[in-house]
C-alpha cells in the first residue's frame, strides 16, 4: 500500500481497486473484469447508430416536404381542386357535390391525413393529361426518363472527374483555361436555351439525330407485334438488343444523342469545378510535394494517389447530380419530345393537372431524401470522424 496523501492510500491488485479513507475509516473496493474491445464491433455499432439517426431525421424532412406540397395545393379553391376528379364535361355542373363527397372543404389537417393515406396506398388521383390514374401514368412514363438518365449520369461522372483532374493538375495553362470556359458557359446557359440551339443545329440544319423516342414505323410495328418484340425492360435501346433488332436499338440510341449531350454539357460543369478545386488543394499538400521531390512518377502520384483523396468531396456532388439530372430532364424531354416524367410534368403544369404536380413533386422530394441518406452513410463510411461527431 502506498501513500496517497490527505485523500487516503490507493492499493491496486489485478481486477480490483481499493481506496482507504483514514479520516472516516471507510474502505471502498471496485472490482472489474477487463475485456478486450473489438474495433470491428465498435466500428459497426457507431455506423449503425449513425444510420438510424440520419434515417429518423430524414423522416422529419420528408414530412416537412409533404406538408409544404400540400400547403401549396390548398391555395387553390375546393372547386378548382375538384376539377382534377372530373372526367367528362357533364360532371362540371356537379362540382359542389364532388367537393362535399371528397371533403375538399374540410379543415387542413383532416385533408392532409386523408391525402397521405391515399398516397401511401397508391391512390395519387387521376391525370386528365395522361387520361389515366397518376400511379399508372407514372410507371408508363418512368422508363423513358430512366433510359435518358442511365446514359447521362455515367457520362457526367466520368467526364466531369476526368476534366476536373486534368484542369487541376495543369492549373493556369491553356488546358485549365479551356475547361474553365467550358464550365462557365455550360453552367450559365439555361437548359432550355441550349437544348433549342442543339436542336436547330443538329436536326434543323444537318438533319441528323432526330427528336422523339423511336421512329413511328418501328413504334407501330412494336405495338402490332407484341409477340415478336418482348418488352423486357421498356427501354428501347436495351429491348432492341435483347430481341435481336439492332436497327431499333440504333434508332432509339440516335434519338438520345441530343438530350444526353444537352444534359451532360449543362450538368457536368458543377462536377468539373468541384473536382478541379479539390484536386488543386490535394496536390498542394506536403505528402505530394515530398513524393515528387523524391523522384516519384508524376502520373502515378497525380492520377492514383492525389485523385483518390480528391474524390471524397466529389461524392456529395455526384450524388446530388443524380437527382438534379432527373429534375433537369423536364426541359430536355419537353423540347426533344421524349414522353417521360419531365414531358408529362411540363404538360401537367401547363394544364394545371394538380394530382400530377403533387405526385411528381413528392416523388422528387423522396428522391432527394433517399440520395441525401445514401450520401450521409457513404460519407460516414469514408470518414469516421463524421459519425463520431
Amino acid at each position: 500500500m502506498g501513500s496517497g496523501g490527505p485523500y487516503g492510500a490507493l492499493s491496486t491488485s489485478f481486477g480490483r481497486f481499493q481506496t482507504e479513507y483514514p479520516q472516516t475509516g471507510q474502505t471502498t473496493q471496485l472490482e472489474f473484469c477487463e475485456q478486450p474491445v473489438n474495433p470491428i464491433l465498435t466500428y459497426r455499432a457507431s455506423l449503425t447508430t449513425y444510420i438510424i439517426r440520419r434515417f429518423l431525421f430524414l423522416l422529419f424532412v420528408l414530412f416537412g416536404v409533404s406538408v409544404l406540397i400540400f400547403s401549396i395545393l390548398m391555395t387553390f379553391s375546393p372547386e378548382r381542386r375538384a376539377m382534377a376528379y372530373v372526367k367528362s364535361p357533364q360532371q362540371v355542373k356537379d362540382l359542389p357535390i364532388i367537393v362535399k363527397q371528397l371533403g375538399l372543404d374540410d379543415p387542413f389537417h383532416i385533408q392532409y391525413v386523408r391525402w397521405i393515406h391515399q398516397v401511401s396506398s397508391g391512390n395519387w388521383g387521376y391525370s386528365f393529361v395522361a387520361a389515366m390514374p397518376v400511379w399508372d401514368a407514372f410507371w408508363y412514363y418512368f422508363p423513358i426518363t430512366l433510359e435518358l438518365n442511365l446514359y447521362t449520369i455515367p457520362i457526367i461522372i466520368i467526364f466531369g472527374i476526368w476534366l476536373g483532374t486534368v484542369s487541376g493538375i495543369y492549373r493556369d495553362t491553356w488546358v485549365d483555361h479551356s475547361t474553365r470556359i467550358f464550365a462557365i458557359v455550360g453552367w450559365s446557359m439555361p437548359t432550355f436555351l441550349f437544348a433549342l440551339i442543339i436542336l436547330m443545329i443538329l436536326y434543323g440544319y444537318f438533319n441528323i439525330f432526330p427528336p422523339g423516342i423511336i421512329d413511328d414505323g418501328f413504334n407501330v410495328w412494336i405495338h402490332e407485334n407484341p409477340d415478336q418484340f418482348k418488352r423486357y425492360t421498356y427501354l428501347y435501346t436495351i429491348d432492341g438488343l435483347l430481341n435481336g433488332r439492332l436497327d431499333i436499338a440504333l434508332d432509339a440510341l440516335s434519338r438520345l444523342v441530343m438530350p444526353v449531350f444537352t444534359q451532360v454539357v449543362v450538368v457536368v460543369a458543377i462536377l468539373l469545378r468541384v473536382m478541379r478545386s479539390s484536386m488543386i488543394e490535394e496536390i498542394s499538400k506536403d505528402y505530394i510535394t515530398t513524393a515528387l521531390a523524391k523522384g516519384a512518377d508524376h502520373h502515378t502520384i497525380y492520377f492514383k494517389h492525389a485523385r483518390k483523396n480528391a474524390l471524397i468531396p466529389v461524392v456529395t456532388v455526384a450524388g446530388w447530380l443524380v437527382a438534379y439530372s432527373m429534375e433537369g430532364s423536364i426541359a430536355v424531354e419537353y423540347i426533344f419530345n421524349r414522353q417521360g416524367i419531365g414531358w408529362w410534368l411540363a404538360n401537367a403544369a401547363i394544364s394545371l393537372d394538380l394530382p400530377v404536380l403533387m405526385g411528381i413533386c413528392l416523388f422528387f422530394g423522396l428522391v432527394y431524401v433517399i440520395i441525401n441518406l445514401v450520401l450521409d452513410i457513404l460519407y460516414a463510411y469514408i470518414d469516421p470522424r463524421i459519425r463520431l461527431n
